[in-house]
Order: structure tokens, then C-alpha cells, then sequence
């Protein structure tokens, strides 16, 4: 577990959030609490600990209010193991889906990648420093060193062509340092150096597991590839590459060596088990509406009754091994315009005690989400075209203006929340876009009469506005 993680407080994962997400506080206060006992659980004893289950979300609110923005980011703050699915991906299963067990098995493969990711950077300056000595030898043979022992090179396969007493001379060692130098530089990553680069046999059965999905079937590929991979012995292959590839080349040899892969398959399968987080979006469109109970109301309650096991705990088969679903957190987000969580199957709902509901955005939402975010629109925009030698400046007024259309728009059509607002921006600013630079550069303000000119026709005009806003 990072340090990230074990250090933030409920209140600190709030702030995080703050600086993406406008509002929806009951919400981010659930989420924090979620995260922070998934921490405050790992702190107890064995025993207690096993007996304690994950408190899971259900999210309900419209579209475009912030559901998946604060499910992304939770990812980037905490430092865990994080998985988005679309519930609707699984109504299909055996024509077009897939198997709900899949999301257990990409959950692992984050993990995987996450626990590399740390490993790289506390071993990767050594496998480094081993790739660099190792291109050394090569790049300037002449200044190897020698086995003090055996009289000749440690690598060398060929002993009999050196003699025992063949030391390094002070203008061999000052020929290697200098070349080391320009190694570590880059000066000489443009000449070509032959190597030697092991190539493993690939067995027949990796074709067959990507093309026929075996992986998500639930066999176990890896135990089978890696045996025949053993009876199938890698070989060498001499290569002539640019240095800098070869660099990398070594580079990942070295990292190989170095990384202990059982070790880490372990870790990463205790990482998904103990603070994996699943995040099951769109889950109102497998609930069953009141309006009908055949067609493809059958598939959702089916896609239902398959994601019971997985939230009340199972074990699911992964390439790296078997792992248990039962403190796997799951967050679930729906709109629930058409139908109600009532309408999901009462073992799933009783699965998912904590439910917090999202505030639909106003006209003040939508001038904070403007301006306000790490990540807000204006900034964007700002930025975008400063690369053309545009200074784009937004008035009081026009953001105001900006906002009030947005919730408008909202109102008298479909509700798409904050994302109205990327519509209407790209609409008001379409023309700065496409004359920077030829035909503007310098400065340019976006004010209330530049807003209104763009946006208010459309929206007088009910046809046009269905299409464009």
C-alpha cells in the first residue's frame, strides 16, 4: 500500500474531489467514508477483519451531475486498484457481451500494472546502471573488465583467447569513462551496436486463448503457456540496433531479472482482493421497468442475477490465480429516470445499503463547473488556443450568460447535466477556433453580446436547437 493511500482522510479525499467536482457533497462524503474504512479495516485484527464487508454504493442521479467523474477520479487520488464497466456490456452474453466475470479479471490486470509501476521505480535505477555497463562492454569491448580469479571476461564464453594477467590500464579506464559519459548523454545513441536478444518460443496456445477467449472463459492459460514455454527453451538472436534501443532492450532484461513474477502476482492478487474497487455504471439499464417483463427485460434480470455472486462474494479464476470477490468494494450509478432501484432484484439491492442520490445542477453549478475545476472548460479553451497566439479572455457576464443557456437548454430538452456545457461552448467558440491564427491573434474577449449572438438563435429556433444543442 502507497503511502497516498494510507494517509488519506476522509476529509482529504473530499478536497481532491473539490478540485474537479462542483458540488454533490453528501456524495463525496459517502465516497470518503467508503475508502477510508476499506483502510480502517485493514488495521484490525484477522479475525474481526474477515467478518467486516464492504458497505457498497448505489449512486442515483441524472446524467452529466458528476457519478463518474467522482468514481475517475477516486482512482487517481487513492492509488488502488480501479475498474469502470458498463452494466449495459453485459445483457448480451454469448452474441456481442460479455461475461460479468471479466471485470474481476481486468480488475487484476490494473493491479498488476500498478504494483509494476512501483516495482520499476524502486529497482529501475539498478536495472539501469546493469543496462548501461552491459551497452559499455559492447560499445568499447576493449575496456571490460576481468574476473580476477578466472583470467578471463565474466560474460565471455570464449576463455582461452585471454590471459591471466591482463589488467586495466590507466588509458583503458580513462577510454571507458569518457565513453560512459556520452552514453549517459545520448551522444552516441544514434550508432549501431549488435546484441544478443533471448527469444522465447511462443506456444501455439497463446493464438488460440486471444482469438477464442479462453482468458474469459475462466481457464487458466498461463499455468499451460508458461509450461509449454519451459519445454519450449528461449534462444538468442543477434540483433543490430540503435543504441538507444538497445538500451531499452537491456533495460527490460535487466527488469526481468530483477522483479520476482510469482512474488508480484501474489501481492497484485491481495491488492484487488483487499482494496480492489469495482464501479458498475449505467446499472438502472439492466433493472426490470414496471412495463414490461419479457424481451429484454429477461437478459437484464439475467445480467442481475450473474452480478449477484460477484458482489456477495465469490472466487473468480485469473491467469495469476484465484481471487475472492467478497471485500471487493462496487460502486453502482444510474440515472434511474425510467425505471426505480426498486426495480433491480431484491437480492441485488440488499447488496448495496449505502445510496446516495446527486443534486440536479443550476445556474450557479454551471458558473462554478466554468470556471473552478482543475480541468474547467474556460481554462481549456484558454489553452487550446494560446498555442495559435490567441489570448482568450471570458467576461463576468459571458460565463454567467454561458451558464444560463446551458440550464435552459437542460430544461427544455433532455437533461445531460454538465455536459451541455461542452455543446454550447464548442458552439460559442467555433469561430475563434477556425481563424487562429491566419485570420485572429492577439487579444480576444468572449463577452455577453459574443454569447448571446452564438447561442440565444438556437435555442429561439426549437427545431435547430434539438440538433445542435
Amino acid at each position: 500500500m502507497s503511502e497516498q493511500q494510507r494517509e488519506l482522510t476522509p476529509q482529504q479525499i473530499v478536497d481532491e474531489l473539490d478540485r474537479y467536482v462542483i458540488g454533490q457533497h453528501k456524495a463525496k462524503r459517502a465516497v470518503a467514508i467508503s475508502l477510508r474504512n476499506r483502510y480502517r479495516r485493514r488495521q484490525l485484527s484477522r479475525e474481526l477483519r474477515e467478518d467486516i464487508r464492504p458497505k457498497n454504493l448505489l449512486l442515483i442521479g441524472p446524467t452529466g451531475v458528476g457519478k463518474t467523474e467522482i468514481a475517475r477520479r477516486i482512482a487517481n487520488i487513492s492509488g488502488i486498484p480501479f475498474v469502470k464497466v458498463e452494466a449495459t456490456k453485459f445483457t448480451e452474453v454469448g452474441y456481442v457481451g460479455r461475461d460479468v466475470d471479466s471485470m474481476v479479471r481486468d480488475l487484476v490486470e490494473v493491479s498488476m500494472s500498478l504494483l509494476r509501476s512501483q516495482k520499476i521505480e524502486q529497482v529501475g535505477p539498478k536495472a539501469r546502471e546493469r543496462a548501461h555497463e552491459k551497452l559499455l562492454d559492447i560499445i568499447y569491448p576493449e575496456g571490460r573488465r576481468y574476473h580476477p580469479l578466472s583470467g578471463y571476461e565474466k560474460s565471455s564464453g570464449d576463455p582461452g583467447n585471454l590471459p591471466i594477467d591482463i589488467e586495466e590500464t590507466d588509458s583503458v579506464s580513462a577510454k571507458r569513462q569518457q565513453l560512459s559519459e556520452e552514453l549517459r548523454k545520448g551522444e552516441l545513441d544514434e550508432k549501431e551496436v549488435e546484441i544478443d536478444v533471448n527469444e522465447q518460443a511462443t506456444p501455439v496456445v497463446e493464438v488460440f486463448s486471444s482469438q477464442t477467449g479462453f482468458e474469459e472463459m475462466g481457464i487458466n492459460m498461463q499455468g499451460l503457456q508458461s509450461m509449454l514455454g519451459n519445454m519450449l527453451p528461449s534462444r538468442q538472436r543477434r540483433r543490430r540496433v540503435k543504441v538507444s534501443e538497445a538500451r531499452e532492450i537491456m533495460f527490460q532484461e535487466e527488469m526481468h531479472h530483477l522483479i520476482d513474477q510469482e512474488e508480484l502476482q501474489k501481492e497484485a492478487l491481495c491488492l484487488a482482493q483487499e482494496s480492489g474497487v469495482i464501479f458498475l455504471d449505467e446499472i438502472d439499464k439492466i433493472a426490470s421497468s414496471f412495463t414490461s417483463k419479457s424481451g429484454p427485460d429477461v437478459s437484464r434480470e439475467g445480467v442481475q442475477r450473474d452480478l449477484l455472486p460477484l458482489v456477495e462474494g465469490t472466487s473468480v479464476m485469473t491467469k495469476y490465480g484465484i481471487v475472492k470477490t467478497d471485500h471487493i468494494l462496487f460502486f453502482a450509478a444510474g440515472a434511474f429516470n425510467v425505471s426505480k432501484p426498486s426495480d433491480l432484484i431484491p437480492e441485488l439491492q440488499g447488496r448495496f445499503p449505502v445510496r446516495v442520490e446527486f443534486d440536479a445542477l443550476k445556474v450557479e453549478d454551471f458558473k462554478r463547473i466554468l470556471v473552478e475545476p482543475q480541468n474547467a472548460l474556460t481554462r481549456q479553451y484558454r489553452a487550446l488556443l494560446e498555442v495559435d497566439g490567441l489570448e482568450v479572455e471570458f467576461t463576468t457576464e459571458a460565463i454567467e450568460a454561458i451558464a444560463r443557456f446551458a440550464f435552459q437548454a437542460n430544461a427544455d430538452y433532455e437533461n445531460i447535466g454538465a455536459r451541455r456545457l461542452h455543446t454550447i461552448m464548442e458552439q460559442l467558440m467555433e469561430e475563434a477556433a477556425f481563424d487562429a491564427p491566419q485570420k485572429l491573434s492577439g487579444s480576444y474577449v468572449i463577452d455577453e453580446t459574443r454569447v448571446e449572438k452564438a447561442i440565444a438563435p438556437l435555442l429561439k429556433d426549437h427545431d435547430l436547437a434539438r440538433f445542435i444543442l
